[in-house]
């Protein structure tokens, strides 16, 4: 069976929508059969997705693709919004409930339907950008609504992710965080602007910060500096408490990766962190912890830790 013109290859995303395939002669029989044939995936009413795309694309990418697909269905009186606008502009989905594409009515009232939630909310100018052809909430707006609906942790990962890349300002978020303070949810916003802080590289960093908020830790500085004797940069380290001579360094499976050089074998990208750790050591003299994925889901367990570091190190000098 031919496929309908509209498909992977003159879609650049790989969807289609029923109402496309039924312009051009498709009706529901013969999507049917597509999708009993494993050529495409029915995303919901009216949207489909050719299979390969779909099986490739992870968590994130899936509810992208949905969120597209949903926004192609309705006109210029709606906005996607919350985590759906962030996950559109590159944000992580960490933290995120993707069950259902969030988009904001520029008018008339929000209900919840079939995988879409609908919400109402002013809008100003200053909220709103366009990508491709519809309305996105810009990065700020998206980060406030995040946080009302998917909590502090979620609102301060997109916070981070977007502050470090630029696509958002403090001031922004501040003056958005300002004229939603009396909505549902706007308490969680305080630790948010607290803790917000673009220096932050990842997930990682930012559930390690907030961990050690959370824990009663004295604020660290991040991306703090490690120079020789001549004042040279010779490292940077993802935490640092000079006062006190400790360091934490996150280690994601993907730093590895992102730090594996050409040639490079994995062990060889270990041995080589290894010995970026013990000249750290030498230059400071401070105690270097590292940190993984399991050490953040134990929060109280992590921070004795290193709060008996503290102690140690209190104690040498």
């Amino acid at each position: 069976m031919q496929r309908p013109p509209t498909w992977h290859g003159n879609d650049k995303d790989g969807l289609l929508l029923r109402r496309d395939a039924v312009k051009i002669g498709t009706d529901d029989k013969a999507l049917a059969r597509l999708v009993d044939s494993h050529v495409i995936v029915r995303l919901r009413q009216g949207i489909y997705c050719d299979r390969a795309v779909w099986l490739a694309a992870d968590e994130g990418e899936r509810h992208r693709l949905v969120s597209i697909g949903v926004m192609r269905l309705y006109d210029d009186h709606v906005a996607l919004s919350h985590g759906s606008s962030c996950i559109a502009q590159g944000g992580p989905s960490y933290g995120l409930n993707l069950d259902s594409v969030h988009i904001t009515h520029l008018r008339g009232n929000g209900r919840r339907k079939s995988r879409i939630r609908h919400h109402s909310g002013v809008c100003l100018v200053d909220d709103l950008r366009r990508q491709d052809s519809y309305w996105i909430t810009t990065p700020a707006r998206s980060i406030a609504d995040v946080v009302r609906t998917d909590g502090v942790l979620a609102g301060l990962v997109q916070a981070n992710y977007f502050l470090h890349r630029g696509l958002a300002s403090p001031d922004e978020l501040r003056s958005v965080f300002a004229r939603t303070h009396n909505w549902p949810g706007s308490l969680q916003q305080h630790p948010v602007l607290y803790l917000a802080d673009g220096r932050l590289e990842s997930v990682g960093e930012t559930r390690c910060d907030y961990m050690f908020f959370c824990q009663g830790l004295p604020r660290p500085v991040p991306q703090y500096e490690v120079r020789d004797q001549a004042g040279n940069l010779r490292y940077r380290v993802d935490f640092a408490w000079p006062e006190l001579g400790v360091i934490v360094e996150f280690d994601g499976a993907e730093k590895y990766h992102s730090f594996r050089r050409p040639g490079e074998s994995l062990e060889d990208v270990v041995l080589r962190e290894k010995a970026r750790e013990d000249r750290i050591r030498e230059l400071t003299g401070w105690t270097v912890i590292r940190l993984t994925w399991k050490d953040l889901d134990l929060p109280i367990h992590t921070t004795a830790r290193i709060r008996e570091k503290f102690v140690k190190s209190r104690d040498a000098g």
